[in-house]
């Protein structure tokens, strides 16, 4: 492969789980792949991991904090030096922003996005507000500023692909119908950046005037589902705005990883395969879709 057609990705909180699955699999087709991690040793001990498959040639590792400005400012510097254009942005770091204190209980409050008698759902999961914050920082804020910052990159190449990684919970149906959030989802011709933003602040400040329930958020994975639908619906943004790249979110499934508290019913390599499909999508395939799996399904 010449280098004239080598291809460039990024994946982001690719240390452990899906992340690190995705950065082998985009390896094994050819692509020079960035693992990047919060964790500076963990990182390169995921990178250690991989490198036994004769992988190495095309791994690399950078530290990155998608929640901190500087440190995204400054992976954006080094992709640039190193590779001058980005090809593949796999926004993948997230964390389910609450603590997990049931494991048998977790995967009905799972499948049932949330909607479970409280008795069950605060004796599942603790969410606590700043656990609320610190999820959309990462999830929703920290991907889009690695998307705004790598954009200039991603730009330069002839086949430009974003995939966040997102969740079915993510989903409207997650909000009670008559709520002012999913009436502003739904509103699919006049979603923008801003309004996306606002119903990330009011959900926090409703989150901490104990007005979750009274102003019709999701509850018991609140934050979860809303930093996820905030992403879905910033995928269609961004597609709009950008007709030449190919961007879509996706569901990878329930898979047995840590933030699920290894419950779940894929493992790792299958839920690692949706997004690197997405990933690998040829030049004019359907932009701004929200996957479910390998699934064209419902925002």
């Amino acid at each position: 492969m010449g280098e004239a057609t080598q291809r460039y990705a990024v994946v982001t909180g690719a240390n452990k789980g899906i992340g690190l699955e995705i950065v082998r699999q985009l390896a094994s087709e050819g692509i020079k792949v960035v693992l990047t991690a919060r964790n500076e040793e963990r990182g390169l001990q995921a990178l250690e991991t991989l490198k036994a498959s004769a992988l190495s040639h095309l791994l690399f590792f950078h530290q990155l904090d998608v929640a901190h400005p500087a440190s995204v400012a400054a992976f954006a510097h080094f992709i640039k030096s190193k590779f001058g254009k980005l090809d593949i942005l796999v926004n993948n770091a997230g964390i389910n922003g609450v603590v997990i204190e049931d494991r048998d209980l977790i995967t009905t409050v799972i499948v049932n996005r949330g909607v479970v008698p409280d008795e069950e759902g605060t004796k599942a999961v603790t969410q606590t507000y700043e656990s609320a914050e610190e999820c959309l920082q990462i999830n929703y804020y920290g991907a889009k500023i690695t998307i705004e910052s790598l954009m200039p990159l991603l730009q330069l190449s002839d086949s430009p692909r974003i995939v966040n990684v997102s969740s079915t919970l993510g989903q409207l149906e997650s909000f009670p119908k008559e709520s002012w959030a999913r009436g502003v989802f739904s509103d699919v011709d006049n979603l923008t950046e801003e309004k996306m933003d606002e119903i990330v602040k009011k959900f926090l400040s409703d989150f901490k005037e104990g007005r979750l329930e009274s102003k019709g958020w999701p509850k018991h994975l609140g934050a979860y589902i809303v930093s996820k639908a905030a992403m879905n619906g910033y995928t269609r943004i961004l597609a709009k705005k950008h007709p030449s790249f190919c961007i879509n979110s996706v569901c990878p499934g329930y898979v047995k990883t840590d933030i699920t508290s290894n419950t779940g019913f894929l493992t790792v390599e299958e839920g690692a395969a949706s997004p690197v499909k997405l990933a690998l999508l040829p030049n004019g395939s359907p932009s701004g879709l929200f996957y479910f799996r390998t699934d064209v399904a419902f925002f």
